[in-house]
């Protein structure tokens, strides 16, 4: 952790192969900066029509096989 923090991403290798990247926390936020997140993405698709909310509303409401908890 100290290294990424220093000096910038480190590269973990499992059996000589590339496996992980460790960043540092600033290094991570400014690579996230500005992309949206899932939440974005879902609000942020197409509307529903109403053919597709009809169709959402009138789908049976009972669940299709008995769950045992």
């Amino acid at each position: 952790m100290q290294k990424a923090r220093h000096e910038g991403p480190q590269i973990v290798t499992l059996r000589g192969e590339r496996a992980a990247v460790v960043l540092s926390a600033h290094d991570y936020g400014a690579l996230r900066a500005g992309r949206p997140t899932l939440v974005d993405d879902l609000f942020g698709g197409p509307a529903w029509d109403d053919q597709l909310a009809d169709a959402v509303n009138v789908r049976v409401k009972t669940p299709s096989r008995d769950v045992a908890f």
